[in-house]
């Protein structure tokens, strides 16, 4: 039986802990990802003069929650579509960074005298960034809406994902002495399988059932929902083979296309803060102060090593994708650390018996280093740009840019772009189908075979192979057909597109490749029954029984599946411009979030000239668990309000940046700035009695904006001239500090 107290008593002592050291650090304007550390290192028992933890294991468990939770946020802020649109730069970067590093972390464990397979696995450790870190790092810093950010986190995701295949190479040299193909090819298939399958799932099923069981998720039922989806997920990719963190953010991505996202994001927001604290927290406790005074010198240069080679390889990677020179060094200076897999990679060579004990002391104080210092390079970043910037020569400069422009147009090149559009139609198509029909076949042998052979002998091949392919038929018919149209989009951007003509050709070769992967999975079927003559002929009548089988009513029914799945996939997108729900003629009904940039934020619905002037229709407001239906005149709209709009497709279009948009952060070289909606109820005996707020001038005096002013139930309209009374109170804008002096 654990002990309770012993694990409640620790917590307790590092939260008390981590929470002192962190408001000291925020006094001295640090991040807190390091006073997290630091007090990991004050809690440890290699710091005598405090009480340390009864038991390391106690925070090894809450940590390992944190890691769940914090890649479940990140997978909430990250959606399977972001990570395909950013897809290719992120795996050409992630693939040089992990070469580069393990080739040069190969070369370094050889000058160091450790062995091949010491050097080997060093390299890989060195590889692989800290997702967890540099999300909390960008968290504090307030970067995560950066553009850079986007891409360091779609980096992160695919290191993650070779890290899989890693380890997998890893033990077959450790154990073999050779990299064994088979073994490495079911790794990358069980990995494929697992993410597009659950995705299927994850997009088919998930958005349905929310939207569903609508009217009972309040903030409480969400968060208790949301968090079971998260862990059980967890728990599943690790019987498939998996890390728990890999499934938490898989789920946090198929969540991220519902409409939920926000509030999932914000439900479970203290959750992610209580037991990421700990994660830190328990990296600090790894800090042995022995390990580092007798192994300082393979420290400090595996330190230099991992800052230098990220910063190199990170920048170049992106440079050679199309990025800009800035976006290029900013994300090359966010992934100067190693973390959670390096352990990991450490931890398997250390059971396999191939990695020298004193390896995994020095890689855990290398990577507190490299933790300690990631917010000092994450600023470093645009000072260094700026230099590089002065100094680069005109040339290079001229080549970069000109290479980055290329880049982009590449990619939105009229004829390429349709041809493109075309085969990833195909392409999508081919692959979900394929990955249905080979977990049907997979699935049929391993089960419903050797049921079969046990129950009827005589007739258990062909009762299998009929039983297979009619599971398989409705399959293999939707991979038969066309791809449906693409829904017709609500901006004009990709008006260079193919004709009919023109894709002809493109179409056929596309229905033979498609026809001749069909023909395929059912001789497969009746080659495993009988022979491969056999599945060649009776396939080939199959397929011609099939196709003539296409009947309308079939058709349209495969289609509406399609179409339901295609709805689930971009649902926050179709909600939010009101695609998908048509209300008569072209007219529909969209939900859109009001952002903090919004012009018309504080005034009422008569003053913002929605439809005057875009000639838009609000019908509903949603403002937290509150819904206004029918809103009247006087309704003022507030950041963070969700606002039904009717309109057509091009006025829709129009509105959506206005209403969406966010105020346009200015660069800050510390900590961003802390401002807050407040009020301020005036006394009897406050300064501001009697003047007005033009001649108080407060903007100026207290640094503060007003947002409106509220006298008992009413909001006066242009407070500026309006003589201030007792009992006034005033929404306003400004840091804490400023507000209690107004106040």
């Amino acid at each position: 039986m654990p002990d309770i107290e012993g694990l409640i008593s620790d917590l307790a002592f590092i939260l008390l802990l981590g929470a002192f050291v962190t408001l000291l650090f925020k006094w001295i304007k640090q991040p807190v990802v390091l006073g997290y550390i630091v007090a990991g290192f004050l809690a440890s028992p290699h710091f005598e003069p405090l009480p340390s933890v009864t038991t390391e294991a106690n925070i090894e468990f809450w940590a390992q929650i944190g890691i769940i939770v914090l890649l479940f946020s990140l997978g909430l802020e990250f959606s399977f579509k972001k990570l395909v649109n950013t897809g290719g730069s992120a795996v050409v970067t992630a693939l040089i960074i992990v070469l580069g590093m393990m080739g040069t972390g190969f070369a370094i464990g050889h000058l160091l005298g450790f062995t091949s397979i010491n050097s080997l696995f060093l390299g890989g450790m060195l590889s692989m960034s800290s997702t967890t870190i540099i999300i909390k790092a960008f968290t504090d810093m307030n970067l995560r809406q950066k553009k850079f950010a986007s891409m360091v986190f779609a980096v992160l995701i695919v290191e993650d994902l070779f890290a899989v295949v890693m380890m997998v190479v890893l033990s077959s040299i450790a154990i073999n002495k050779s990299v064994a193909g088979g073994e490495m090819l079911l790794s990358v298939s069980k990995l494929v399988f697992f993410l597009v399958i659950w995705f299927l799932v994850g997009v088919y099923l998930l958005p349905t059932f929310l939207n569903k069981t609508r009217r009972f998720l309040n903030n409480e039922t969400l968060l208790v929902v949301s968090m079971g989806l998260c862990l059980s997920m967890a728990v599943f990719s690790v019987l498939c083979g998996f890390s728990m963190a890999l499934g938490a953010f898989v789920m946090g991505s198929i969540l991220a296309g519902t409409s939920y996202a926000e509030r999932i994001e914000n439900v479970t927001m203290p959750v992610k803060d209580l037991f990421g604290s700990v994660f830190f927290i328990s990296v600090g406790m790894m800090v042995q102060p022995q390990v580092i005074v007798q192994y300082w010198w393979p420290i400090l240069i595996l330190s230099a090593v991992v800052i230098i080679g990220m910063i190199i390889f990170g920048s170049f990677g992106m440079l050679l994708t199309g990025q800009s020179l800035r976006v290029a060094i900013e994300s090359g200076f966010s992934l100067t650390q190693i973390g959670e897999f390096a352990f990991i990679i450490a931890s398997l060579g250390m059971s396999l018996g191939v990695l020298d004990t004193e390896i995994y002391p020095i890689v855990v104080a290398v990577s507190v280093i490299t933790t300690f210092t990631t917010p000092y390079f994450i600023r470093m970043a645009d000072p260094f740009y700026r230099f590089v910037e002065r100094h680069l020569p005109k040339r290079l400069h001229f080549l970069i840019d000109r290479y980055g422009r290329e880049a982009s147009q590449a990619q939105s090149a009229g004829t390429s772009a349709a041809w493109l559009s075309l085969a990833r139609r195909y392409l999508w198509r081919v692959t979900l189908y394929s990955i249905i029909l080979i977990a049907i076949s997979l699935t049929s042998t391993n089960y419903l075979l050797p049921f079969l052979e046990e129950a009827l002998p005589s007739w258990s091949r062909l009762l299998w192979s009929v039983l297979t392919l009619m599971c398989m038929a409705p399959f293999l018919l939707a991979l038969c057909l066309p791809p449906a149209r693409p829904r017709k989009r609500t901006d004009s951007s990709d008006n260079n597109t193919l004709s009919d003509a023109q894709l002809k050709v493109p179409r056929i070769v596309m229905m033979v490749f498609r026809l001749i992967i069909a023909l395929g999975f059912i001789v497969w079927v009746l080659s495993h029954a009988y022979s491969m003559r056999v599945g060649v002929l009776i396939g080939l009548g199959c397929l011609i029984i099939l196709l003539m089988l296409l009947s309308r009513r079939l058709n349209t029914q495969l289609r509406n599946i399609e179409t339901r799945f295609l709805d689930n996939l971009n649902e926050r997108e179709l909600r939010r411009t009101g695609m998908n729900n048509n209300l008569i003629s072209d007219l529909h009904l969209a939900h859109i979030h009001v952002g903090y940039g919004c012009p018309f934020v504080g005034d009422k619905l008569r003053n913002t000239g929605l439809r005057p002037r875009y000639g838009v229709d609000v019908v509903m407001v949603q403002r937290g668990p509150r819904t206004i239906t029918v809103p009247a005149g006087d309704t003022r709209i507030f950041p963070g309000d969700t606002i039904g709009v009717i309109g057509t497709d091009e006025q829709i279009a129009a509105v959506l940046p206005i209403i969406e948009s966010e105020p346009q952060p200015e660069t800050q070289s510390g900590a961003p700035a802390d401002f807050r909606l407040a009020s301020v109820v005036l006394s009897r005996t406050s300064p501001l009695i009697g003047q007005t707020l033009a001649t108080a001038d407060v903007r100026r005096m207290y640094e503060t904006h007003v947002v409106a002013l509220q006298r008992g139930e009413a909001y006066i309209d242009h407070p500026a001239k309006t003589p201030l009374l007792p009992g006034d109170r005033l929404w306003v804008v400004g840091s804490p500090a400023n507000t209690a002096r107004l106040r």
